[in-house]
This record gives C-alpha cells, structure tokens and sequence, in this order.
C-alpha cells in the first residue's frame, strides 16, 4: 500500500460552508443556553469526543453523555472558525473554542461532519486544550492569534 502525497494544495470551496457553520455554532451557542436538543440537532447520536485537558491527561465518550450538563453550564463561549474544508458529504472544522470570561477554559477543536439524508452532523469531536494548541490557541490574555489567511 502507497500513500501519495499531492504537490499543491487542492482544498476546493466548501459550497455547504454556512450550514456546516451553523451546525457546528449550535454546539457552541448550546452552552449555558439550558436547551439539551441543540446538541441534539448538531451532533449524531453516536458521535464521539476524544481530547486532552491542559496536562495531558486523554479521555473519550460518547458526546450524547454531556448534553445536558453543557446546555446547564452557565458559560459564554464564542466561537472561532478557524478552517472549513468540505469534500462532497464530508467536512472537517477547526475551532477555537474560546471562553468569554476565562481564556483558560478555552479549547481547539476539530469536528468531523457528514451529510446523512442531505443534514449536516457532527460524528466526532477531537480536542485539546487551548494551552497546547500551539498558533490556534487562545492566549492567556483572551486574544485570538493573528489568522495567517482567510479560508
């Protein structure tokens, strides 16, 4: 088996890039909201989260099981789209999920979306935490990093 690595980049427009944007800001915007069925509507009922805290220590479950303790915490997070790349019924977002009020709660995360029966979910959650994020985390003063370029 050969894996070929292509010389130019060929991630092509993303014609689904406002509704994959709105799938994924329904996971966002569900914090603090106190309404468990946005999760509902943005993640597949089997998706999965992985992802290491600020020390590194890995954990994974199924996403379903924190539905409601998200939608009750009483958190502002904005969310900062940092690429979108869509190849057919496929898409991947990375995200900056950035606590309003305490950057070190904040986390990059990147979604793997798929289109069942023409809707957009979320199948898998994949984070770290926002100091081990390199370039894409939030600094400790609350300040997003300087975007390289536009997608």
């Amino acid at each position: 088996m050969s894996v070929e690595a292509t010389p130019e980049n060929r991630i092509g427009h993303a014609p689904d890039r406002e509704e994959i944007i709105r799938v994924v800001r329904l996971y966002t915007d569900g914090f603090g909201a106190h309404r468990p069925e946005m999760y509902a509507e943005a993640f597949h009922p089997l998706a999965r989260i992985s992802y290491t805290n600020d020390d590194g220590t890995f954990h994974e479950n199924l996403i379903s099981a924190a539905h409601d303790g998200w939608a009750n915490w009483d958190i502002h997070v904005s969310a900062r789209i940092i690429s979108v790349i869509q190849a057919g019924e496929v898409a991947c977002v990375v995200l900056g999920f950035d606590v309003d009020d305490d950057p070190a709660q904040s986390w990059l995360d990147i979604h793997s979306l798929l289109r069942l029966d023409g809707t957009w979910k979320i199948m898998n959650k994949t984070a770290t935490h926002g100091s081990r994020a390199d370039w894409a985390g939030l600094s400790a003063s609350g300040q997003a990093p300087t975007r390289l370029s536009e997608d």
